[in-house]
C-alpha cells in the first residue's frame, strides 16, 4: 500500500541560513509561488519569528499572497517558548501557523534554558494553549531530538507524553547536529513512533556526515509521516537534505502518495541557484549539470542497445535530457549521439580522425561540447562544414568608477557592415547592448543567456587563459557555446560570436 508523507520545505527559513545568503522579499515570494502552486510541496516554513524588521515584511509579503490563493494553512513560521511574543508577532505578520521550538534534549533543557523539565514544559503547555485562542495552529520542534534519544530517552518520552493531549498538530523531530546514522534513524523513528500510534510525527535531517539521503529512507520506513527538506540542501554547515533527492526516494523506493510535481524541481533548483548565489554542484544528483551525461563510451553504446545504463531516474521525469560527454573516454559511440543530434554523418575514417582529435583534447583538459563539434570536423578534415557569416570587425570596451561602461561594436554580417554603441552594467553586458541593438535593427532575436560561467587557472598567473562558457536557449534547447582569452570579456565575446554562428545556419 502507498505510504502518504508529507513534505515541509524550509529552504527560506533553514536554507536561508546557509552563509552568504539572503533573500528578498521578492525572492521569497516567488520561491514560495513556485514551491506550492508548480512542485506542489504540502508545506513551507518561511521563517522564524522576531528576528529582524526585513524577516517581519517576507512574511508578510508571502501570507498575503498565500491567503489569496488559499495556502495559508500551508505557510509555518518557526516561534519560540516566549510568555507569547512570537505568537503576536506571526499573528500581526498574518501567519496561521507556528512551529514550536521546544527543547527535545535534557542537556539543552538544563544548560540553556536553565529550568528544570517540568518547568519547561508547563511553559510550553501555556504558549499551546495561547496558540489555541489566537487561532494558531502548532507543531512542535523537540531540537537537539537526536542527542535527547542518544543520552536521555526518558526525558524526551516524558516530554511527549506531558504534551500528547495537547492541541499539537505535528510532533517534528530534528537532528539537528546531523549526528544519527541509518541505523540509528531507523532505531529511534521507530520507537517514537510505536509508542504514541496517534500523534504525527516528521523528520528534519541535516547532512552533517552526508547520511541525510540515507536516514530519510530509514525514518520513512520506520513509520514517520512528514519529511523537512530544503531546495538544493541548502542550510547551515552542511546543510539539508535535498527536496529532489527526498522526492526521487520516496517515489521509487516506497511508492509513496506525493502531491510532488517532478518535472517542477529542475526550475526551482535553478531559481534558488539563481537567488542564492550559490552554485549547484555538478555531480549533484537529480539536478546537477552532470546528473544524466554519459562520459565513457562503453555506455553510450549499451544506451543505443536496448538501454543498457538507463536506470529509473529518467532525465524527461525532471525536465532534463540525457546527454553524451565529450573527452578522452569519448568512445565511437559518444560521438555518434552527438552528431546524430547535429543531423552530421561521417565515414568510418573520419570518425576515426575526429575522435582521436577529441581524446587529444580531453588528454589537455579542454571541454569539449557538442557545439564544438563541426569547429572540430572543420579542422580535422579541413571540410567546409562550418561557413562563419558573422565577423566582428571592431570593438571597444571601456569601464570608469563612477560610470556605466560603454561599448562600440562594427558587426559584419554576410558581408554588411553594422555599427552601434551602448552603455551597460559592465563590458559585457554593454557589448551584448550593442549587439542587440544591431540585430533589432534587422529584426533579428538574440537567444535567451541562461548561465556565464568563468574559468579562471589557479596560481595567480595573469597571462593565464580564460574559459568563458555561456548557455543560451535557442529553439527551445539549451546551447553550450565557449571563448577562450587571456581577457574575461573577450573570452564572453567569441563565445557569443560562436553562438551567433549557429543561429545564423
Amino acid at each position: 500500500m502507498a505510504k502518504v508523507i508529507e513534505i515541509m520545505d524550509t529552504s527560506l527559513r533553514d536554507g536561508e541560513q546557509t552563509t552568504g545568503v539572503s533573500y528578498s522579499d521578492s525572492e521569497k515570494l516567488n520561491i514560495a509561488k513556485v514551491l506550492l502552486d508548480e512542485v506542489r510541496v504540502d508545506r513551507l516554513e518561511v521563517a522564524s519569528a522576531r528576528v529582524s524588521e526585513g524577516e517581519y515584511k517576507g512574511v508578510q509579503t508571502i501570507t498575503s499572497w498565500a491567503r489569496k490563493a488559499g495556502h495559508i494553512n500551508k505557510i509555518e513560521v518557526l516561534g519560540f517558548v516566549d510568555g507569547g511574543k512570537s505568537l503576536e508577532w506571526i499573528q500581526k505578520a498574518g501567519g496561521k501557523v507556528i512551529n514550536l521550538l521546544t527543547k527535545g534534549s535534557l542537556k539543552h533543557c538544563k544548560e540553556q534554558l536553565r529550568k528544570t523539565p517540568e518547568e519547561h514544559f508547563a511553559d510550553i503547555i501555556q504558549t499551546i494553549l495561547l496558540a489555541e485562542k489566537m487561532g494558531i495552529m502548532v507543531n512542535i520542534y523537540l531540537e537537539d531530538w537526536s542527542n535527547g534519544m542518544r543520552h536521555s530517552k526518558e526525558y524526551v518520552f516524558s516530554m511527549i507524553d506531558a504534551l500528547k493531549n495537547q492541541p499539537v498538530k505535528r510532533y517534528m523531530l530534528p537532528d539537528t547536529l546531523g549526528i544519527l546514522n541509518p541505523d540509528e534513524t531507523f532505531q529511534f523513528c521507530h520507537e517514537v513512533v510505536s509508542r504514541y500510534p496517534g500523534l504525527h510525527f516528521d523528520f528534519h535531517p541535516h547532512n552533517d556526515y552526508d547520511l541525510a539521503a540515507g536516514n530519510v529512507f530509514m525514518a520513512v520506513k520506520a513509520g514517520i509521516q512528514g519529511i523537512h527538506t530544503t531546495v538544493n540542501g541548502l542550510g547551515e554547515r552542511a546543510g539539508n537534505v535535498p527536496l529532489a533527492s527526498v522526492v526521487a526516494v520516496l517515489n521509487d523506493h516506497f511508492n509513496a502518495k506525493l502531491p510532488v510535481v517532478e518535472s517542477s524541481l529542475n526550475k526551482v533548483s535553478r531559481l534558488v541557484e539563481s537567488f542564492s548565489g550559490i552554485r549547484i554542484p555538478v555531480n549533484k544528483p537529480i539536478v546537477g549539470e552532470y546528473a544524466y551525461t554519459q562520459v565513457a563510451g562503453i555506455h553510450a553504446d549499451g544506451d543505443k542497445k536496448n538501454k543498457l545504463y538507463y536506470n529509473d531516474l529518467h532525465p524527461e521525469r525532471f525536465g532534463r535530457q540525457r546527454k553524451y560527454a565529450l573527452g578522452k573516454l569519448s568512445g565511437k559511440a559518444n560521438i555518434v549521439q552527438n552528431l546524430e543530434e547535429l543531423g552530421i554523418e561521417l565515414t568510418e575514417e573520419e570518425m576515426k580522425m575526429v575522435t582521436e582529435r577529441i581524446i587529444e583534447l580531453g588528454d589537455r583538459k579542454e571541454y569539449v561540447t557538442r557545439e564544438d563539434l563541426p569547429y572540430i570536423i572543420a579542422d580535422v578534415l579541413q571540410s567546409n562544414i562550418v561557413k562563419e557569416k558573422v565577423f566582428i570587425k571592431n570593438f571597444s570596451l571601456s569601464v570608469a568608477k563612477g560610470l556605466r561602461s560603454v561599448a562600440t561594436l562594427k558587426l559584419s554580417i554576410d558581408c554588411h557592415e553594422y555599427e552601434e554603441s551602448a552603455s551597460g552594467d559592465g563590458q559585457y553586458d554593454a557589448f551584448m547592448n550593442a549587439l542587440i541593438k544591431i540585430y533589432h535593427g534587422l529584426n533579428k532575436h538574440i537567444p535567451e543567456l541562461l548561465d556565464y560561467v568563468v574559468s579562471i587557472p589557479p596560481g595567480g598567473r595573469t597571462e593565464a587563459l580564460v574559459e568563458a562558457m555561456i548557455t543560451w536557449r535557442i529553439d527551445g534547447k539549451e546551447v553550450k557555446t565557449r571563448g577562450l582569452d587571456s581577457d574575461q570579456n573577450v573570452a564572453a565575446i567569441k563565445a557569443t560570436m560562436r553562438m551567433l554562428n549557429m543561429i545564423e545556419k
